[in-house]
């Protein structure tokens, strides 16, 4: 005869298939009624990027990051918290990086060579400044307002692109 005991430990120890690796695991204990991957890394991964997704199309979650509504929300929150993304710490300012002291070329005759590193190396390999920049030159730290900006930032060096292409066409 099964006792209520032996019930309950029976159902914790049913296996169940993962949504992700459909391979069969013991669920937890704890929240056994609702655990749909296993404990794999890359399950786990998936497990949470379908509860994102779940809860952006649900009613609470869609638009949560857009509209006017949304950005009011933020624009007040960071006022009533100011300073909160800056970092603590130490009152003098540190370089973010040592100083490199350059050295000189052998080659003193070729001065043609350009020896700093090309502007769009130093972009790309460091998004924060980038970031920052655009933040500092437009006064806009919002998500939103800085994307619009790069994109017509593209848009401004894609056309500029096109009319070099042309006028060096038109000269040859």
């Amino acid at each position: 005869m099964e006792t209520k005991r032996t019930v309950k430990k029976k159902r914790c120890r049913l296996k169940r298939k993962c949504l992700h690796c459909k391979e069969l695991y013991t669920p937890d204990r704890r929240n056994r009624y609702h655990q749909k991957y296993c404990f794999k890394p890359e399950c786990r991964k998936a497990g949470k990027s379908a509860a994102q997704q779940k809860w952006l199309m649900s009613g609470k979650g869609k638009g949560y990051f857009t509209g006017k509504e949304n950005t009011n929300r933020v624009q007040q929150w960071r006022k009533e918290h100011p300073g909160y993304w800056k970092r603590g710490g130490s009152k003098t300012e540190k370089p973010l990086q040592d100083s490199i002291n350059s050295q000189d070329i052998e080659n003193k005759e070729d001065k043609g060579i350009f020896t700093a590193p090309a502007l769009q190396d130093l972009c790309l390999l460091q998004p924060a400044l980038f970031i920052g920049l655009i933040a500092s030159l437009t006064g806009n730290t919002l998500q939103d307002d800085i994307a619009q900006t790069v994109r017509r930032m593209i848009d401004s060096g894609q056309l500029i692109g096109i009319l070099i292409f042309w006028a060096e066409a038109v000269r040859a």
